[in-house]
C-alpha cells in the first residue's frame, strides 16, 4: 500500500459537495487529513459531510481525519474570505488547497452573451486566483504548501460550443504555470489536473446543454464523445482524487507548474 504521509494536514476543497470535489475530500479524509469542504448549497454540504464521516481510514493503523462544511460562493470575494477564515479558525492552518469549484455554460457562441463568460471567469478563474492569494501568506510563513487546480481539457483543446469554459481553463493553465515560479522559492507547489469526461452531475448537465446546441439527442452526443476517447471509458471521480493524493504528497516533491491530463488519451496535441 502506498504511504502518502498526509496524516494531520489540513485541506480546503472547493466544490466539495459532489463529483470530483467530494471524491477528493473523501480520499484526503481517509488519509487522516482535516478537510474543509466548501460549496454553495448547505443541504448538499450536510449530505456530503455525513457521507464522509461514514468512511473508514485506509488502514487499521491510520487515524481518521476530520471534516467541516462551509457554505460560501467562491465567485464573491467575501465567500473566499469566509472559507479561509473559518478553516483557519477551526483547524489553525491550511496545508493543501484543491480548487475545484467552477462551471460554465455550453452552447453556440452566438447564443451566449457576455454574462456566460463573466460568470465562468468570476466563479472559476477569479475564484481560484483569489483563493490562492488568500492562503499563500500562511503557506509562505511555514514555507510549505500544496495547491491543486482542477482545470479541464478545453483549456488545451478549444471547443466551439464551450468557449466560456475553454477560455477560463486556458487562463488557469497560464496562471498555474506562471505563479508556480514565484511560489517555488517558498517550497509551495502548485499543479493543474485536467480531467476529460468524468462521471459527475456537472458532466451530465454539460452534455444536455451541448447536445441541445448541436441539435442532437443527449444519448447521441454521449455516444460520439465515448467513441472519441481512445481508452473508451468515462473517468470515475475517484481516479482524479487518487492523483490529487499523489501530487500533494512528498512523493511528488519535485513536481510544480505542471498540468496532468486524465482524459483516456483524448487530447490530440503534444
Amino acid at each position: 500500500m502506498v504511504e502518502f504521509g498526509l496524516n494531520g494536514k489540513t485541506a480546503i476543497v472547493t466544490g466539495g459537495s459532489a463529483g470530483i470535489g467530494l471524491a477528493t475530500a473523501k480520499a484526503l479524509y481517509r488519509e487522516g487529513v482535516k478537510v474543509a469542504i466548501a460549496a454553495r448549497n448547505p443541504e448538499r454540504l450536510e449530505q456530503a459531510v455525513n457521507s464522509i464521516r461514514e468512511l473508514s481510514p485506509t488502514s487499521a493503523s491510520q487515524p481518521i481525519g476530520d471534516v467541516i462544511a462551509i457554505s460560501a460562493d467562491v465567485s464573491q470575494a467575501e465567500g473566499i474570505e469566509k472559507i479561509v477564515s473559518q478553516t483557519l479558525s477551526h483547524f489553525g492552518q491550511v496545508d493543501i488547497l484543491v480548487n475545484n469549484a467552477g462551471s460554465a455554460r455550453a452552447g453556440s457562441f452566438l447564443d451566449l452573451g457576455d454574462d456566460a463568460f463573466v460568470e465562468a471567469w468570476n466563479l472559476k478563474l477569479l475564484g481560484y486566483i483569489r483563493l490562492v492569494r488568500a492562503i499563500v501568506p500562511d503557506l509562505i510563513e511555514r514555507r510549505n504548501g500544496q495547491i491543486i487546480n482542477i482545470v479541464g481539457g478545453a483549456g488545451r483543446t478549444p471547443r466551439a460550443n464551450f468557449l466560456p469554459g475553454g477560455t477560463t481553463n486556458a487562463a488557469l493553465l497560464n496562471f498555474t504555470r506562471g505563479i508556480s515560479k514565484e511560489l517555488a522559492q517558498y517550497n509551495i507547489r502548485i499543479n493543474a489536473i485536467s480531467p476529460g469526461l468524468t462521471a459527475t452531475e456537472r458532466a451530465e448537465h454539460l452534455a444536455e446543454q451541448t447536445s441541445q446546441s448541436l441539435g442532437i439527442s443527449v444519448e447521441q452526443y454521449k455516444a460520439e464523445i465515448l467513441r472519441s476517447i481512445p481508452l473508451g471509458r468515462i473517468i470515475p471521480p475517484e481516479e482524479i482524487a487518487n492523483l490529487v493524493l499523489f501530487l500533494v504528497s512528498d512523493l511528488a516533491a519535485s513536481i510544480t507548474g505542471a498540468e496532468i491530463l486524465v482524459d483516456g488519451g483524448t487530447t490530440p496535441g503534444v
